[in-house]
C-alpha cells in the first residue's frame, strides 16, 4: 500500500504543498536551462548553415554535459529534500514505505540518466 499524499503532507495549518527540493535554487536552474536552450538553438543554426560536423558534435557534447549537470543537481536535491523528508515521516508504520518510494524514484531517475 502506498502512503497517501495526505499522510506525507505537513501538519495542518502549514502549506499543503511543500516546495520541491530544487525550489531554493529554481532561478539558478532556470538560468542554466535558458542558457542550454540558447546553445541548442545555436546548434540548429550551425546545421542550417552547414557548419563542419565535428564543430557541431563539439557543441552537442557541451549541451549534453550541461544537461547532465542540471540532472545531477536535481537528483542531489531530490535525495536531500524528498528522501530525507520521507525519513522524517512521524508515523513509523509509514516511514519505511515512504523512504522506499523516494529512494526507488531516485534510483529510477538515475537509471534513466545512465541509459
Amino acid at each position: 500500500m502506498e502512503p497517501s499524499q495526505e499522510t506525507l503532507s505537513p501538519p495542518s495549518g502549514t502549506d499543503p504543498t511543500p516546495p520541491h527540493g530544487y525550489t531554493a535554487n529554481k532561478d539558478a536552474y532556470l538560468r542554466r536551462l535558458k542558457r542550454i536552450e540558447g546553445q541548442v538553438r545555436g546548434i540548429a543554426r550551425m546545421v542550417d548553415e552547414d557548419k563542419y560536423c565535428i564543430d557541431i558534435l563539439t557543441q552537442v557534447a557541451a549541451v549534453t554535459k550541461a544537461l547532465h549537470a542540471v540532472s545531477l543537481g536535481l537528483v542531489e536535491e531530490h535525495i536531500g529534500h524528498c528522501v530525507v523528508g520521507a525519513a522524517g515521516e512521524p508515523d513509523p508504520a509509514l516511514r519505511a514505505e515512504a523512504i522506499d518510494i523516494k529512494v526507488k524514484e531516485a534510483a529510477e531517475a538515475i537509471g534513466r540518466l545512465l541509459r
